[in-house]
């Protein structure tokens, strides 16, 4: 028995990837993510941004973009267990989104 089955990470990384494409395909914040994310990192190569600072803008792309498949990810399961305007799971949504924005404004 090996301590990691390629074949396991494979269907693993395909997995992720399908999630990937949903979010983009599905949620128009994500892709408003992806095209400032772009222009961006166009930017830091224009300005000719220190290596370290480039590592920094690029970790925290990361984590906004993670946040918003966090967002989503809560988003689809709360569709799944009580019908969308149910007033707990408005909350619950609302809430969600306020991550979300927090999460924009500190990281701009």
């Amino acid at each position: 028995m090996s301590f990691v089955s390629i074949g396991r990470l494979g269907g693993s990384m395909k997995d992720a990837g399908k999630g990937l494409v949903f979010a983009f395909k599905t949620e128009q914040n994500f892709r408003i993510q992806i095209l400032v994310a772009g222009v961006a990192l166009i930017f830091a190569v224009i300005f000719s941004l220190k290596t370290w600072e480039i590592i920094l803008i690029i970790l925290l792309i990361m984590m906004v973009l993670m946040m918003e498949l966090l967002n989503t990810a809560i988003e689809k399961f709360a569709d799944l267990l009580v019908p969308r305007l149910h007033h707990y799971i408005h909350n619950v949504k609302n809430i969600d989104g306020a991550l979300g924005l927090a999460d924009h404004i500190a990281n701009n």
